[in-house]
């Protein structure tokens, strides 16, 4: 990838230009370059990032948007119409996480900009509700390893203790013993995935959530990944143990609409049991020269377009439109496991646990460097997902996925791949996309972790780079 891409091929703009261009050269320009970008997830080959794929949609929600792009959803007083949007995709929401099962407090929401934005707010509301509520001081917060790295960096900036549990390396999920033993009077909340980031499978949600209710702390339930999939994986007869509201101790969730959900990207829900938990990471400043000011979240403008294409992408769905996709979805990621099943070679991770990987998947190998397969797969335009230990490589399966002809294609291709991986393995080549995702062996010195930190940043400056000279 180049340090600044199209820099051949389109103008380059190092300072403000002293008269405009004209919009159909403007466009035309984004039209090619949009174009070439989506040619390369069309194909089906791509892990998650495009949940839903349908440029229709696509156009419908663009529509959606536009129309309230310019509206900043901070000034309710100039567009009701953001309360209208943002509370029904909360109502929405909180209805697909079965809020009707409480019956001992108020149930609320708030719309985030993704699902970092709704882990990140929901660990503010668990510091402030402690430190008020139980006079905790010195706050600490745990998580099974698979936990999404957003609590890790979630913690750094707020001031959290993060505690990491191990899990089961068979089934992958949480171990509920360990995480009881780092629980103690200063734990603010633990928490467990539905389904987690790198398997697919769902945590023991309900232990959990006992553990916690018994504990006297908080538990949320990461569902950003399978929020808007899983509940109906249950309606059509998947056995999917229950991870929301229904489940006594769970008092907080959230749940991606920009994934599995269909909306734009930078939209998100983060779901309260209790009222008073959401109140808890409100803003205000009553003093400041410029007025009183108050925020439900950390963002202060915020687009109107969002919340509205939310809005209307889930309301143009239905229950029926989203089960159908998910029909498809489920019914690919179980063709495309059981491509990998028919080799020995390979293994799904978490396979066989009460919590098994249904719409994402991960797999490895006992008997070859699984990265290997990344190497002959990715020329053929395959995208996947690294992750390490272990090795192994995960599909998080989406609406591209389920066209015509993906499931064979990815079932010639890896039989090649198997094959190649086997002759580079018996020859003892190293694969190039172990040094990208892989791990590193005896783990993470204080040497290796600068390396890898330098490496890494300068990645995010090229990614940040401003236009060459």
């Amino acid at each position: 990838m180049s340090d600044f891409p199209y820099a051949d091929r389109f103008t380059v703009n190092r300072t403000l230009p002293d008269r405009g261009r004209p919009r159909d050269e403007v466009l035309a320009e984004m039209r090619a370059m949009a174009g070439e970008e989506d040619a390369f997830w069309e194909t089906g080959k791509v892990s998650g990032t495009m949940y839903c794929g349908d440029h229709e949609h696509y156009d419908f929600l663009g529509e959606a948007f536009g129309m309230f792009a310019h509206v900043n959803a901070l000034q309710r007083d100039m567009c009701p119409s953001q309360t209208k949007f943002e509370g029904e995709v909360i109502a929405m929401a909180l209805d697909l996480m079965h809020a009707d099962a409480v019956t001992d407090a108020e149930p609320a929401g708030l719309v985030t900009t993704g699902g970092t934005g709704s882990i990140l707010h929901a660990l503010i509301a668990y510091r402030e509700h402690a430190r008020e509520t139980r006079g905790v001081t010195w706050p600490n917060f745990v998580k099974p390893e698979t936990g999404h790295a957003a609590f890790d960096k979630g913690c750094h900036l707020f001031g959290i203790e993060l505690r990491v549990a191990p899990v089961d390396p068979k089934t992958t999920l949480a171990d509920v013993a360990a995480v009881a033993e780092l629980v103690d009077d200063q734990t603010i909340a633990i928490m467990g995935s539905a389904g987690n980031y790198a398997y697919g499978t769902v945590d023991p949600i309900a232990e959990l959530a006992s553990l916690a209710q018994e504990r006297g702390v908080g538990m949320h339930v990461d569902a950003c990944l399978g929020g808007f999939i899983l509940p109906f994986g249950q309606e059509l007869g998947f056995p999917i143990p229950d991870f929301d509201f229904r489940v006594p101790g769970v008092t907080t969730i959230s749940a991606d609409t920009h994934k599995y959900g269909y909306a734009f990207k930078g939209s998100s829900t983060l779901l309260f049991r209790d009222k008073a938990l959401r109140r808890a990471q409100y803003f205000h400043l009553l003093d400041w020269s410029g007025g009183k000011y108050m925020s439900p979240g950390m963002e202060g403008s915020r687009s109107g377009g969002l919340i509205a294409s939310t809005w209307a992408s889930m309301v143009s769905l239905g229950r029926e439109g989203y089960r159908e996709h998910a029909r498809e979805i489920f019914d690919t990621a179980a063709a495309m496991m059981d491509v990998v099943r028919s080799h020995p070679e390979l293994r799904i991770m978490g396979e066989g646990s009460s919590g098994a990987p249904t719409f994402c998947f991960s797999f490895t190998s006992g008997d070859f460097e699984i990265y290997h397969l990344v190497d002959f797969l990715g020329p053929k335009g395959w995208r996947f997902n690294g992750q390490q230990y272990p090795n192994a490589i995960h599909m998080a399966v989406t609406r591209p996925q389920t066209r015509a002809g993906v499931v064979e294609a990815f079932a010639a291709d890896l039989a090649e791949a198997i094959a190649y991986a086997k002759k580079k393995d018996a020859a003892g080549e190293e694969a190039f996309a172990g040094a990208i995702y892989g791990g590193v062996a005896g783990g993470l010195d204080r040497a290796t972790s600068d390396f890898i930190v330098a490496v890494m940043d300068d990645m995010l400056d090229k990614q940040q780079s401003l236009p060459p000279a």
